[in-house]
């Protein structure tokens, strides 16, 4: 099957089960690829958590930041309650800048995330990627502005009807009435970016070694995989990934090593028009689709 036909077909899979979405695939050593609306402009959620450990250990490198330095994380009352990490404790802790990249990362705790944006903070973290010549995400925002989009708990018929209530709002242009789903305010990548990020951590060029493989280890270890992980990992290749999960958008960028050598860059960014926050088989059909193209590169 040619690119152009089997594109039309995952295109068609994807509307079928309530899904847009860009998506990309790279073979990391030819430099080859396949993809399907690459350079569409999505609000990225939690995968925002990558560049930001990027930035953190690069301070840490420098030695402006020491990893080891504990801070004093408090519960927070006014913020909404996220669905794990620390955000969830009840009593204050100290926990060093280190182990909190690792919880930003690896359990994609946003609350240790923004504990490391009042650190760094995003205008610093957008330098980061500018410096390593990473061009198409932006950052502007803290985690807490997504987890307080509506500033209150939604209750028990809360996110069917969120999610009724942004389904439909985007404008043509990426512009939306809740700020972390504007493009203009939110923030932002593509497919693209996400995979030219993931290709300079596993192949550094501007980014300094020790940066690149600690991010990689932190992806390797993320406990979240639900959505391309089930069709990825194996006891034959290898898996790190870093996911994105905000209202109706449902975001994965990893990349899979296989035991031939062959490393490929997977980006899934997605937005689905289910006014439903679990959607076991959306995440399928975005997992298949990922599958799909990455096996038609392999093949070629």
């Amino acid at each position: 099957m040619r690119d152009r036909e089997l594109i039309a077909e995952l295109g068609d899979r994807l509307t079928e089960a309530g899904l847009s979405g860009s998506f990309l695939v790279r073979n990391l050593d030819t430099g080859q690829e396949i993809a399907l609306d690459p350079d569409v402009v999505y609000p990225i959620a939690s995968l925002v958590k990558v560049p930001l450990a990027i930035a953190v250990l690069e301070q840490i490198r420098l030695g402006r930041l020491d990893g080891a330095r504990q801070l004093a994380i408090a519960p927070d009352p006014d913020s909404a309650t996220p669905p794990v990490g620390i955000g969830r404790f009840t009593h204050p802790a100290r926990i060093a800048i280190d182990d909190l990249v690792y919880l930003a990362v690896s359990i994609s705790d946003s609350a240790a995330a923004d504990a490391l944006f009042a650190l760094v903070p995003p205008a610093e973290v957008d330098r980061v990627l500018t410096d390593a010549g990473i061009k198409g995400i932006a950052v502007r925002h803290p985690m807490r502005d997504l987890l307080n989009v509506f500033g209150t708990e939604p209750g028990p018929d809360g996110p069917h009807l969120v999610h009724a209530l942004v389904i439909g709002a985007r404008t043509p242009g990426g512009g939306h009435p809740v700020a972390p789903l504007d493009v203009s305010r939110a923030n932002t990548g593509t497919a693209r970016a996400f995979a030219d990020l993931l290709q300079e951590l596993w192949a550094p060029s501007a980014l300094h070694p020790r940066v690149a493989a600690r991010v990689r280890a932190l992806m390797r270890d993320g406990v979240l995989q639900r959505r391309l992980g089930p069709d990825f990992i194996s006891d034959a290749t290898g898996w790190a990934s870093k996911s994105g999960t905000l209202l109706n958008l449902r975001h994965d960028a990893g990349v899979v090593e296989h035991e031939d050598g062959e490393t490929y860059v997977v980006v899934a960014l997605t937005e689905s028009t289910v006014p439903a926050a679990a959607q076991p088989a959306a995440d399928a059909v975005i997992g298949r689709v990922a599958r799909a193209l990455h096996d038609h590169l392999r093949g070629l």
